[in-house]
């Protein structure tokens, strides 16, 4: 039997490995959708827009 075969031998270890594993994919899935979704809306967030609003406000106070 191979050593991954004797790993998942037990419920325990099995069950833990399914858990991490699930835990590891969300993570790169949420950081691979975040960046998908900052690329596709460059142009209208407000963290990309935020210092021509800034800059325009200060503009009229003078």
């Amino acid at each position: 039997m191979s050593i991954l075969g004797r790993l998942l031998e037990r419920n325990s270890i099995y069950v833990a490995t399914i858990f991490a594993g699930a835990f590891a994919f969300q993570g790169f899935f949420d950081v691979a959708i975040n960046n998908w979704w900052d690329n596709h809306n460059k142009d209208k967030l407000w963290k990309n827009v935020k210092g021509k609003f800034i800059e325009a406000d200060g503009e009229d106070d003078e």
